[in-house]
Protein backbone atom coordinates (compact mmCIF):
# COMPACT_ATOMS: atom_id res chain seq x y z
CA UNK A 1 0.00 0.00 0.00
CA UNK A 2 1.59 3.05 -0.88
CA UNK A 3 1.41 6.13 1.78
CA UNK A 4 2.86 9.37 0.07
CA UNK A 5 5.93 10.81 -0.71
CA UNK A 6 8.76 10.48 0.79
CA UNK A 7 9.78 14.15 1.01
CA UNK A 8 5.81 14.64 3.47
CA UNK A 9 8.31 12.58 6.33
CA UNK A 10 11.12 15.39 7.10
CA UNK A 11 14.60 14.07 7.98
CA UNK A 12 15.09 13.19 11.32
CA UNK A 13 11.33 13.71 11.97
CA UNK A 14 8.13 11.76 12.05
CA UNK A 15 4.65 12.37 9.74
CA UNK A 16 1.57 9.85 9.97
CA UNK A 17 -0.72 8.79 7.24
CA UNK A 18 -3.63 7.35 7.22
CA UNK A 19 -3.95 4.42 4.76
CA UNK A 20 -6.85 1.57 4.31
CA UNK A 21 -8.17 1.72 7.90
CA UNK A 22 -4.44 1.92 9.18
CA UNK A 23 -2.95 5.19 11.28
CA UNK A 24 0.65 4.58 10.69
CA UNK A 25 3.32 7.24 11.55
CA UNK A 26 6.96 6.81 9.19
CA UNK A 27 10.21 8.30 11.19
CA UNK A 28 13.12 9.13 8.84
CA UNK A 29 16.28 8.67 10.50
CA UNK A 30 19.43 9.81 8.28
CA UNK A 31 17.20 8.68 5.17
CA UNK A 32 16.31 5.38 6.63
CA UNK A 33 12.30 4.44 7.05
CA UNK A 34 10.50 3.50 9.58
CA UNK A 35 6.63 2.54 9.51
CA UNK A 36 5.00 1.57 12.67
CA UNK A 37 1.49 1.82 14.11
CA UNK A 38 0.64 5.43 15.58
CA UNK A 39 -1.47 4.88 18.30
CA UNK A 40 1.00 4.47 21.72
CA UNK A 41 -0.01 1.11 23.39
CA UNK A 42 -0.21 2.91 27.01
CA UNK A 43 -3.07 5.36 26.27
CA UNK A 44 -3.31 5.61 22.66
CA UNK A 45 -1.94 8.81 22.34
CA UNK A 46 -0.63 9.60 18.47
CA UNK A 47 3.22 8.64 18.66
CA UNK A 48 3.81 11.02 15.28
CA UNK A 49 3.73 14.17 17.97
CA UNK A 50 6.20 12.55 19.90
CA UNK A 51 10.17 13.32 19.96
CA UNK A 52 12.56 11.32 17.66
CA UNK A 53 15.93 11.39 18.93
CA UNK A 54 17.97 8.76 16.27
CA UNK A 55 15.71 5.29 16.54
CA UNK A 56 14.55 6.50 19.59
CA UNK A 57 10.63 7.85 19.55
CA UNK A 58 9.34 9.45 23.07
CA UNK A 59 5.50 9.85 23.36
CA UNK A 60 4.15 12.99 24.39
CA UNK A 61 1.50 12.15 26.38
CA UNK A 62 3.87 9.64 29.26
CA UNK A 63 7.01 9.69 28.37
CA UNK A 64 6.77 5.55 26.99
CA UNK A 65 9.67 5.44 24.68
CA UNK A 66 10.36 2.70 21.99
CA UNK A 67 12.76 1.54 18.51
CA UNK A 68 11.01 2.84 15.78
CA UNK A 69 12.96 -0.07 14.23
CA UNK A 70 11.62 -2.60 16.87
CA UNK A 71 8.96 -1.43 18.34
CA UNK A 72 10.01 -2.54 21.45
CA UNK A 73 9.54 -0.96 24.66
CA UNK A 74 12.37 1.05 26.10
CA UNK A 75 11.05 2.47 28.60
CA UNK A 76 7.43 2.71 30.30
CA UNK A 77 4.45 3.13 31.29
CA UNK A 78 3.88 1.39 28.18
CA UNK A 79 4.08 -2.81 28.46
CA UNK A 80 3.41 -3.24 24.98
CA UNK A 81 5.50 -3.24 21.94
CA UNK A 82 3.70 -0.86 18.76
CA UNK A 83 3.49 -2.92 15.64
CA UNK A 84 5.55 -2.07 13.08
CA UNK A 85 5.30 -2.83 9.36
CA UNK A 86 7.93 -3.43 6.40
CA UNK A 87 8.28 0.05 4.11
CA UNK A 88 10.31 -0.01 1.30
CA UNK A 89 10.74 3.43 -1.29
CA UNK A 90 9.32 2.85 -4.91
CA UNK A 91 10.85 5.69 -6.88
CA UNK A 92 9.66 9.01 -4.37
CA UNK A 93 7.18 6.65 -3.07
CA UNK A 94 6.51 4.96 0.41
CA UNK A 95 5.05 1.66 0.08
CA UNK A 96 4.54 0.03 3.34
CA UNK A 97 2.97 -4.10 4.01
CA UNK A 98 -0.01 -4.39 6.17
CA UNK A 99 -2.14 -7.30 6.80
CA UNK A 100 -5.04 -7.61 4.54
CA UNK A 101 -8.25 -7.78 6.19
CA UNK A 102 -10.10 -11.08 6.70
Amino acid sequence: MTLGSTSAVPRLGLTKFDAGGYEIAVANVEGTFYAFSDICTHRRCSLSEGELDGTTLECICHGSRFDVSTGDVLRGPAQRSVQVYAVRVQGDALVVDVPSAS
